[in-house]
């Protein structure tokens, strides 16, 4: 299964200035796999420690002489390890997460050993941590679920996605394509991204095999929760976790949650989920400049959650209705179009960068406005609706163009891509600017599409 991450590790294997890699990701988005396949493919050994399996190897770390780390290693695994050439694989390391502020000796006494490590529920472990991070001494890869072309490709569709890589916005695609990809992207909603469930979908073309794994996955991450009962209230954090999904692209209403909590006692718990990445909040910005985040309002946020296949399995949609849609958009009041694109944008960054997302809003009275999210590109701020139809109003878009004074926007939909150039309407000085109408299917392409527009 071919994940782009790949790239990424082999980048970072040949790095001159090369430092331990930290995995972060949510459970199951596959971590352990690619640093495997990657293992075996690019080096003449992989050593796997397992810390969740092997408890008591811990202790073997406790020395600040990285060569006795290894010879003892060496010792309890009956291994060679060989500087340069062997990968040193620390997974579930958040049963021993001390051993990360080890990892500053790996770095500054044999550099020339690849080290990665990789957990989950990492982020909710180290906001209570007791000993210091290598700051400076470690790199992070933060690793989300499969993408549409990725999900492509584990499916046997290799000539759609170089078909797809090089789409320009002067061609036009065929109806019968653009059907095909339209009921990919059905598939997707359903199956999602987790590469547990895409490869039980591929082996056996079944989605209610699908729908069964993911509800295994859901089960897995309610029983992490449960780990943590000494600090948390398991309760909450199980019924916020399965209220979350059905408030995806809304402005996030504690009341909406459970009525009868303290907004502290929710918040609290909605952060825990952030730390799980099992949710990202999608924070509101004013959106004047860059970065985005200098005018973000944390308590000002649109939840979505990890994985469409996850959010749709949650919300027992049935998937006899998604793959009979003749809107996308149309599907839960457009929620799971929503998502679809937020996850996209999300981990459409470098991967060692922490995701983030943001949205618009102007909320006056009659006067009411909202951007799905906004995004940069390039040093630009770009605003992108998730709308049905050719056009729609797009008032919200016309006004955010008009007042921020930018020239480049993006509209995800079901229509075969476009290229316009718009005035906007919301102005007594008109303002020209350039609608790019990227189907849903073309969304990894986004960042290609936008150079080349510009």
């Amino acid at each position: 299964m071919k994940r782009n991450t790949y790239n990424y590790l082999k980048d970072w294997k040949n790095s001159k200035n090369r430092k331990p890699l930290v995995i972060r990701g949510a459970r199951q988005v596959g971590k352990t796999w690619i640093v495997k396949e990657f293992g075996r493919l690019e080096f003449e050994n992989i050593i796997e420690i397992n810390f969740d399996k092997h408890q008591g190897i811990a202790e073997l770390f406790l020395s600040v002489d990285v060569n006795t780390i290894l010879r003892s290693l060496e010792l309890e695994l009956n291994v060679d390890i060989h500087i340069g050439k062997t990968l040193l694989f620390l997974d579930e390391i958040q049963s021993a997460p001390e051993i990360l502020s080890r990892l500053r000796y790996f770095y500054e006494d044999i550099p020339d050993l690849h080290v990665i490590a990789a957990g989950s529920l990492l982020e909710f472990l180290l906001e209570d941590h007791s000993f210091s991070m290598p700051v400076g001494r470690i790199e992070y890869l933060f690793m989300g679920p499969m993408r549409f072309e990725e999900f492509l490709l584990a499916l046997g569709e290799n000539k759609l996605v170089d078909y797809l890589a090089q789409y320009r916005f002067e061609e036009t695609i065929p109806e019968s394509i653009h059907q095909k990809l339209l009921n990919y992207v059905k598939s997707f909603f359903i199956v999602g991204g987790m590469p547990g469930v895409v490869n039980v979908f591929k082996d056996q073309g079944n989605y209610r095999e699908a729908l069964r794994e993911q509800q295994s996955i859901l089960q897995t991450y309610v029983e992490d929760f449960n780990k943590y009962r000494k600090r948390v209230k398991v309760g909450r954090l199980d019924k916020v976790f399965r209220r979350i999904p059905s408030l995806v692209g809304q402005k996030l209403k504690y009341v909406n949650i459970d009525r009868n909590e303290k907004t502290v006692a929710l918040a609290h718990a909605i952060h825990l989920l952030e730390l799980a990445r099992v949710i990202y909040c999608v924070k509101h910005t004013a959106g004047n400049g860059l970065p985005l985040e200098a005018e973000a309002n944390d308590r000002n946020y649109k939840p979505i959650f990890l994985d469409i296949g996850l959010m749709q399995s949650a919300l027992n949609l049935r998937y006899a209705d998604v793959l009979q849609s003749k809107e996308l958009i149309a599907i839960n009041s457009g929620s799971l179009a929503e998502q679809f694109v937020g996850q996209h944008l999300l981990f459409d960054f470098e991967y060692y960068e922490k995701p983030s997302l943001y949205y618009w809003s102007r909320e006056e009275k009659s006067s009411t406005a909202e951007i799905d999210y906004l995004i940069t590109h390039k040093g630009q701020i770009v605003p992108v609706e998730v709308k049905a139809g050719k056009t729609g109003t797009l008032r919200s878009l016309h006004l955010f163009v008009s007042s921020k004074k930018v020239n480049l926007a993006i509209k995800y939909s079901s229509i075969r891509p476009l290229c316009d150039h718009l005035h906007t309407i919301a102005s007594s000085h008109p303002q020209p600017f350039t609608l790019l109408s990227i189907p849903f299917y073309l969304i990894d392409q986004t960042k290609r599409l936008l150079t080349e527009v510009r």
